[in-house]
């Protein structure tokens, strides 16, 4: 059940992007240990959107449940990623929080890790 609502809050935020302009260029990317949700690209912004979807926000809001660990492999892969696609971009690290109830809930963190 959790990786449903995992893959639900995926697809609400891939429309989410699309709807505003962005351009997906990879979902589930993976490099070594790191998985980023998201790749999309805005103009000249490389956002790497990490997705986090809850049932409630009982227990905390959903962006509250990405920790230095996450946040260093992100970056390890985004860095990969850069090169290896040979891209002049600005790399922008947002959170896309979403709680799913009876009115779904989504929120764009924007520059989400600067707070880290």
């Amino acid at each position: 059940d959790h990786n449903e609502l995992g893959k639900k809050g995926e697809k609400l935020a891939i429309d989410y992007l699309l709807k505003n302009d962005f351009k997906i260029l990879e979902t589930n990317y993976r490099y070594l240990k790191a998985e980023v949700d998201i790749i999309a690209q805005k103009k000249d912004i490389l956002a790497v959107v990490e997705v986090k979807t809850r049932s409630t926000d009982y227990f905390g809001n959903p962006q509250d449940f990405v920790n230095p660990k996450k946040i260093k492999l992100l970056l390890s892969a985004i860095d990969y990623y850069v090169v290896e696609k040979d891209l002049d971009v600005e790399v922008r690290f947002d959170i896309i929080a979403i709680i799913l109830q009876k009115e779904t809930k989504i929120k764009h963190l924007k520059d989400a890790f600067l707070h880290f």
